[in-house]
């Protein structure tokens, strides 16, 4: 009797240390998503030289980050680009740009080192990203990196900004104006990003 009573105790024991385990591994299963977006990032753009302030925002880029996967794409309309002067944003689409022919802007290509991301610590984390940026229907290879802020177990943010010359994408800039706008563009953006569910 004393055996069966015994047993059964430690049949009980090994149940609930079987159950235990089991909540804490469901516990430690991560459970927050990889994978980040944005329908209303930033994207800035200048040519500026000596003679001329040549600036142009737009706050309606769209982008999908994925993490675990280290993937990354950016897309935006180059009409949404403004700038201060009217005429400068007519001759940006029309002349340069030609956004009637060659609407968007994007960006696909990989986060290199993007498990560096620990989403578990809020922190900054700068990663190397290279991949294919594609404008005015030309597309080169571009390497730059990118800070990633991390807040509460989830991507918030990510920022980059690179230098990319006008030549390379076809835009030929007239001989009237020539002086005025830079042989490279500066292109930053900012993403505010929340989880894609």
């Amino acid at each position: 009797m004393k055996k069966i009573i015994l047993s059964a105790f430690a049949l009980i024991l090994i149940c609930q240390a079987i159950a235990q385990t089991g909540t804490a591994k469901a516990a430690a299963a991560p459970t927050a998503s990889s994978k980040f977006f944005t329908k209303s990032g930033k994207a800035y753009f200048s040519a500026t030289s000596s003679l001329e302030k040549i600036e142009a925002t737009t706050n309606k880029t769209t982008a999908v980050i994925d993490l675990a996967a280290g993937k990354v794409e950016v897309k935006l309309l180059i009409k949404t680009f403004h700038f201060e002067k009217a005429l400068m944003e007519e001759h940006f689409n029309e002349n340069y740009l030609e956004s009637g022919k060659f609407p968007n802007a994007s960006f696909a290509g990989d986060i290199v080192d993007a498990k560096s991301v620990n989403l578990a610590k809020d922190g900054i984390y700068v990663v190397k990203v290279k991949g294919k940026l594609t404008m005015h229907n030309v597309t080169k290879d571009i390497e730059t990196t990118a800070a990633v802020t991390v807040k509460g177990g989830a991507a918030t943010g990510a920022k980059t900004e690179f230098v990319t010359k006008m030549a390379d994408y076809n835009i030929a800039i007239p001989t009237a104006v020539k002086e005025k706008v830079a042989k490279e563009a500066k292109i930053s953006i900012d993403l505010a990003l929340q989880p894609l569910k």
